[in-house]
């Protein structure tokens, strides 16, 4: 198999469809707790809104959404030190969230879904 050079060096950010990126940046940042890294005013009359969910990791945007957009696959894998506590938190916060999955040999992880219905999961890190 032959491969083609590529120009691509890495993920720089991941795009989350929205429908209020104010509603949405008070989930991320106040339930979730990821850091603002900007916060500009586009053209169009939107916002660019890049946020951290920990150190070194792609950024995450919170773009406003596609009138034909279809949610529901999970497109985004988040990390924990501890699916428990993780899972626990976002509960008391009241998110939307399934049931820890615990398969042998895999490691904890459960999803969960934003005011918006995208849905991620959380995968503990051993």
């Amino acid at each position: 198999m032959t491969t083609t050079p590529t120009h691509i060096t890495g993920v720089r950010a991941i795009s989350i469809p929205v429908n209020d990126q104010e509603a949405a940046l008070r989930f991320y940042v106040e339930t979730l707790g990821f850091s603002v890294l900007r916060d500009n005013p586009t053209p169009n009359g939107g916002r660019w809104i890049e946020l951290a969910p920990g150190e070194d990791n792609p950024v995450v945007t919170l773009e406003p959404e596609a009138p034909d957009l279809t949610r529901g696959a999970i497109a985004i894998r988040f990390t924990t030190n501890d699916a428990e506590a993780a899972h626990a938190a976002l509960a008391a916060a009241s998110v939307d969230t399934d049931e820890i999955l615990r398969w042998a040999g895999v490691p904890p992880m459960f999803a969960f879904r934003d005011p918006d219905g995208n849905v991620f999961s959380i995968t503990e890190t051993t």
